[in-house]
């Protein structure tokens, strides 16, 4: 009964055994322990393991080793350690079995060195198999302990035992991960070598390692190899080939081998159509993700959760929030057990649109079906609340995420900080920042960014500037449009020479300024009477494909008229007129009296007529 599973019928027996006058031998206990135990039933196995020693006088080691293995199999470590002790004062050796079983749990602790010294207890009572080292290995690999699980492994062979396939596969898998490819490649050429063929777990993590670092081709040479073998592809397998392809902007190449994979006569799965369908929306190929979506009833599935959470959440991305509502609420009406990832979506969609009131009830709605709102439906609805000025509710609903046990994240704190900055209340944004840093959260260049944005605004020029400086002590790499709001701010309190010793570290830097960031230094270089390096930014602005704004050619016009270089003022004046840019009274006036002090009058009289055209169109404007 308890290998079929059903620990009722088989406790029935047990107890009608000792309700008969029978007493239960070792071997009755300990079955039913063990039965108890893979049930996860543990307390009443700690129970029945009680009345043994009672009864028994001294549990017979089986017991103890089987009590040991449900207690880590439980991962409750220190009740196994205790009773492992407890067995060798007794005098008893505990099997490799119970040993491994406490390592086990060691491991998934993350306790390595722990479990390295119980290694060594168990090598004076028991001899350690191939499955303790695989074990020991795979717990180092994951630790990037790689080097001593390099030593292990030839441990395990001065033992007399040599890595299996098992081995190898613990050591391809967690190289790879490891980002390791070269040494993950040594492996698994090595394991031919010594006998021991990889297997279709072995292609897949070495192709899944190369695929993740973005060498698809040395992927897709390796699964070419492995059909070679005799190994036939398996949805894993595709599913790992396709979405790497994806991730590195190889969509192409991912359509192909979907349809390759199709031709070889391999049937996807779920989760290979899901993944396949949650690339595509990635993509931006909205109407190719609804299809796959339509076609997976067609290989034999019915669209699950995740299916329709990511259905949902690409038409999100694309806009069409309003379809998505209709498909959540088809849904709800189906019977579907909604998932968080589903209402995040949903959630997120409504705030993208504008629409976060409706997210609100969304959200009541998933607390009353007992399901838990993660960080990402908090920062949604967070942010879009922030970015509709309606901050105390976002910050109130920070502090209610809060209160259920959510750790806030950067993107939360930063939407936060992003709104009260907007809203001209930096102070709360500084207290948002420090309770971020409190909680050893590093501030991203998108946290930085909307801080020193309101700063500049308000004119805080020096406090943004210490932000700069932060931003780099932190090793948070400020980006283009950190630059562009610090060149902005310094522009704007007319500090242009340290404006552009910024725009040359930006440069130095190999940071690309965009329009903003040129027309703001051109417009600033030209102010502050820099006429040369002015023009030489417009110029090559104008090069790299780039079109000034009105702002940036009245400020040159403006400046080199101001620095006596009237018909270069002139010629820009007509380029500006070209362009249909608006030209200023200010600027018609600066470049008119350049123009007559150097005795350029047909110049003058058509900057004239220009003059005389606004001054009417603006009297005509007051007239209205």
């Amino acid at each position: 009964f308890g290998k079929a599973g059903n620990v009722d019928m088989a406790w029935k027996f047990f107890h009608e055994l000792r309700a008969q006058g029978l007493q239960p031998d070792d071997v009755s206990y300990t079955s039913m322990i063990w039965v108890l135990c893979k049930a996860g039933r543990l307390g009443e196995a700690e129970e029945l393991f009680g009345q043994m020693e009672v009864e028994r006088a001294v549990p017979c080691a089986y017991a103890y080793n089987t009590m040991i293995m449900g207690y880590g199999s439980a991962d409750r470590f220190d009740d196994a350690y205790k009773l492992l002790e407890r067995l060798r004062e007794r005098g008893c050796i505990p099997s490799v079995i119970s040993f491994n079983s406490i390592i086990t749990c060691l491991g998934k602790k993350r306790r390595v060195d722990e479990a390295l010294r119980l290694l060594d207890v168990m090598k004076k009572d028991a001899k350690p198999n191939t499955s303790t080292y695989n074990i020991i290995i795979d717990m180092l690999c994951m630790a990037g302990r790689v080097n001593e699980a390099y030593k292990i492994r030839d441990e395990m062979e001065l033992d007399g035992l040599y890595p299996n396939l098992m081995t190898v596969n613990i050591m391809v898998d967690r190289l790879c991960k490891a980002k390791l490819l070269d040494e993950a490649h040594t492996i698994f050429e090595s394991a031919s070598q010594r006998g021991c063929n990889p297997d279709s777990v072995t292609y897949c993590s070495l192709m899944d390692g190369l695929g993740k670092k973005g060498k698809i081709d040395e992927a897709y040479r390796l699964f070419e190899k492995m059909l070679d073998a005799g190994h036939n592809g398996n949805p894993v397998l595709y599913t790992s080939l396709i979405r790497n392809c994806f991730l590195h902007g190889r969509k192409e190449d991912g359509h192909k081998i979907f349809k390759e994979m199709i031709r070889r006569g391999c049937k996807p799965d779920l989760i290979l159509l899901n993944t396949y369908m949650d690339c595509v929306f990635k993509a931006g190929e909205i109407e190719k993700g609804r299809t796959i979506f339509e076609d997976i009833k067609s290989y034999g599935f019915l669209p699950d959760v995740r299916s329709y959470s990511i259905l949902i959440h690409g038409l999100t991305k694309a806009g069409q929030a309003r379809e998505t509502s209709n498909i959540f609420h088809a849904m709800s009406q189906q019977g579907f057990a909604l998932d968080a990832r589903a209402y995040n979506a949903v959630i997120d969609g409504l705030c993208k649109s504008g629409k976060v009131d409706r997210a609100y009830e969304v959200l009541e709605e998933m607390k009353l079906k007992h399901i838990s709102p993660t960080v990402a439906t908090y920062g949604s609805i967070i942010d879009g609340l922030a970015k509709i000025d309606r901050l105390d509710e976002a910050y109130m609903l920070s502090e209610e995420a809060k209160s259920k046990g959510i750790e806030l994240n950067i993107i939360l704190y930063s939407s936060l900080i992003d709104g009260f900055g907007k809203a001209g209340r930096i102070d709360e944004a500084y207290l948002i920042l420090e309770e971020m840093l409190k909680k050893g959260l590093i501030p991203n260049a998108y946290t930085w960014n909307s801080l020193m944005d309101a700063l500049v605004k308000a004119e805080e020029i020096n406090e943004a500037l210490i932000c700069f400086q932060s931003m780099k002590e932190m090793k948070c790499p400020p980006n283009t449009y950190t630059y562009s709001i610090l060149i902005n701010g310094l522009c704007r309190v007319q500090k242009y020479n340290k404006a552009f010793v910024f725009w040359q570290e930006m440069q130095k830097q190999g940071l690309i300024p965009n329009v903003v960031t040129y027309t703001t230094m051109i417009s600033g270089l030209a102010k502050g009477g820099n006429i040369t390096d002015a023009y030489n930014l417009f110029v090559g602005f104008k090069t790299n494909g780039g079109v000034p704004d009105s702002t940036c050619f009245n400020a040159l016009i403006e400046g080199m008229s101001n620095a006596n270089r009237a018909m270069e003022a002139y010629h820009i004046f007509e380029e500006t007129r070209l362009r249909a840019c608006r030209v200023n009274v200010t600027t018609c006036i600066s470049l008119l009296d350049a123009l007559n002090k150097f005795e350029c009058l047909e110049q003058a009289a058509v900057v004239g007529a220009v003059l005389s055209e606004i001054s009417k169109s603006q009297h005509a404007s007051r007239s209205l």
